[in-house]
């Protein structure tokens, strides 16, 4: 069985300088995706990250592929710099790989070997090592080819400083940037569609994200809530675990149906809204809000509506899904696995109180006005005395 696995990052490797931060922070990332595992030692191994692990294959890669950072993984035999070791470990290699190969009848099986030698005190070359290993193969798999454009299977062999690799499957990996790397931002996670996307897309640039979301009870119940929580437990799949500030929103959008214009409604609700969300990002040490908003989706969601909900706060506000249409983002919900819970029946506080006409062009001067019937921080303060914190893990 495979115990070693090689991994392989794309945009840490550009980091120059920085580079070692970044590699710490994923061999952190991975420690912790790896914890539930059983015992795994992560290590660096001259330019290479090497996860070492008992458990089933299937789970650690699982695991590893939905780390940040990492673009690829590779179960290898970690093998002693002999060639006769070498050449007996891309056999097996090779014998495994074949075995998931359906070819249809008399389709021969074609294969590579493609040699990479960093030590340079190894006594044969690349090109000598691909020969030696491949006239083995040759040898004592019978009805094998060689292809070396596109090969059915390509054998990968490492020569490293102290051990040699042998490894053929590549698994991609979620790719991006390790979470944490970029800094911490609060997520607005509605039940919807739409804001697990830009959560996981803004993790995938590695920014660390707790999640805070506007709770309406009695008018949205305890499914609705729970649903939250489940897809912050996807979410958690990607980062181990996540912060959830329930904000109790029902007076404030009482107050705002009460007291100010139909059409202004949801106009209002995102200003407060953004308003809280500021205020316990500050409280965390996160440097921005996430938003799962694209352009000219709702009301609330065009330029003349997102400026002068932007008004009202003084952070940046990130939105990953702007340009993205709605198949797009179903789409990307689908892989990462957050849109069959985010269909599920159960409403938001938005849209319990949807005016028939809400407002797509509102003017900044409106909204102030309106805001003048309320007592913004005495609702404000309110929210966040009942707001309620938990720890969702994956």
């Amino acid at each position: 069985m495979y115990n070693t696995y090689l991994i392989r990052y794309g945009e840490i490797g550009l980091k120059g300088k920085n580079r070692p931060q970044f590699e710490r922070r994923l061999m952190e990332n991975m420690r912790r995706a790896l914890g539930k595992t059983g015992p795994a030692r992560v290590e660096r191994v001259y330019g290479r990250l090497v996860v070492e692990s008992e458990a089933e294959p299937a789970l650690v890669l699982d695991r590893l592929s939905k780390v940040f950072g990492i673009v690829g993984v590779s179960p290898a035999l970690r093998l002693p710099l002999d060639m006769q070791a070498v050449s007996g470990g891309a056999l097996q290699t090779l014998k495994d790989a074949a075995a998931l190969v359906q070819l249809p009848p008399g389709t021969p099986l074609t294969f590579k070997v493609e040699a990479r030698r960093s030590n340079k005190m190894f006594p044969l070359t690349s090109p000598e090592i691909n020969g030696q290993i491949g006239g083995y193969l040759l040898e004592n798999f019978p009805g094998l080819q060689v292809d070396v454009h596109k090969p059915i299977i390509k054998v990968n062999v490492e020569i490293r400083e102290k051990n040699a690799f042998v490894y053929a499957a590549d698994i991609p990996g979620a790719g991006g940037l390790p979470v944490g790397a970029s800094g911490k931002a609060l997520l607005l996670l509605s039940g919807g569609i739409d804001s697990p996307v830009a959560g996981w897309m803004a993790m995938k640039r590695g920014i660390e994200i707790e999640a805070v979301h506007f709770y309406s009870f009695p008018f949205t119940g305890e499914k609705s809530l729970e649903k939250v929580r489940d897809l912050c437990r996807i979410l958690a799949d990607y980062t181990s675990r996540v912060k959830l500030h329930v904000v109790h929103f029902t007076e404030i959008q009482k107050e705002i149906q009460k007291n100010c214009p139909e059409e202004l409604r949801v106009t209002l609700m995102r200003r407060m809204m953004f308003r809280l969300a500021e205020r316990i990002a500050g409280q965390q040490g996160a440097l921005a809000l996430v938003t799962g908003e694209s352009v000219g989706q709702v009301a609330s969601q065009t330029l003349e509506s997102m400026r002068v909900i932007n008004y009202v706060i003084n952070i940046p506000v990130l939105r990953p899904l702007v340009g993205m249409d709605k198949a797009e983002i179903i789409s990307r919900a689908q892989a990462i696995g957050t849109f069959a819970t985010s269909v599920l029946p159960y409403e938001d506080c938005c849209t319990l109180f949807l005016p028939k006409h809400p407002a797509t062009r509102p003017r900044p001067e409106q909204a102030r006005q309106a805001e003048e019937a309320l007592e913004v921080e005495e609702l404000l303060a309110g929210a966040l005395d009942r707001t309620a914190v938990e720890i969702i893990k994956s």
